[in-house]
């Protein structure tokens, strides 16, 4: 039996909420079934059906690891001198990568550096698996999209989780969205653990409203 696994994220972008994280182990022979589930990169499935497929990939899959990373643990990454996101996802993907057994791993990478990503993962690496990191590798191997799809869909229901504990519906969480916007702006200061407080929309509000202050001094 020949194990294959797939790592992939949902919720780089996002003003609010979690990044999560999602590795897939499923034995190469299984491909077929995926292929047949439908499992291809998440944002290309509407969320209906993202939701059946979630459900099947789990009956496939000899193993699923996720981690769901929370906006404070974004913002100590993006605003350290010496991490970035990139490094952020590159270090749960060998947290996941470290705790399961594959021969090999379909990484989807967010560097524009693949070589550069590739060793700092092998640096990490503390298993015996080859690693195959590419761009849109959720587009271009199952297993990986398998992964996109468990990330994506787990995110999903944390975000609907955030919006039943602050009682409204902020929309997608991603700062182009008017209806996060709005919220952000009545809000900012209300629930502090679910933004980003490194993002640049949560900074540019931080010092509109520490000039506003100012002013009134």
């Amino acid at each position: 039996m020949a194990l294959i696994a797939g790592v992939d994220e949902a919720g780089r972008g996002p003003l609010i909420g979690p990044m999560v994280m999602a590795g897939v182990v499923i034995d190469k022979n299984d491909e077929a079934v995926l292929q047949q589930m439908g499992v291809k990169d998440s944002k290309k499935i509407a969320p209906a059906k993202r939701e059946l497929i979630f459900d099947r990939i789990k009956e496939v899959a000899k193993d699923i690891k996720v981690i769901i990373v929370e906006p404070a643990v974004i913002d100590y990454y993006v605003e350290s001198e010496h991490k970035n996101l990139n490094w952020l996802e590159a270090d749960k993907t060998m947290d996941i990568l470290n705790s399961i057994d594959a021969e090999m791993a379909f990484i989807d990478c967010p560097s524009n550096n693949i070589a550069s990503y590739t060793n700092y993962l092998r640096t990490k690496l503390k298993v015996r698996m080859q690693l195959k990191v590419e761009h849109k590798a959720d587009d271009k191997y199952l297993v990986a999209g398998a992964a996109s799809i468990i990330a994506k869909v787990t995110r999903d229901r944390e975000i609907e989780k955030i919006k039943k504990d602050v009682g409204e519906d902020f929309g997608s969480g991603y700062p182009s969205d008017p209806i996060t916007r709005e919220f952000f702006q009545k809000n900012w200061n209300k629930h502090d653990k679910i933004f980003r407080h490194s993002w640049a929309t949560y900074k540019a509000k931080q010092k509109s409203i520490s000039q506003s202050s100012l002013g009134n001094f």
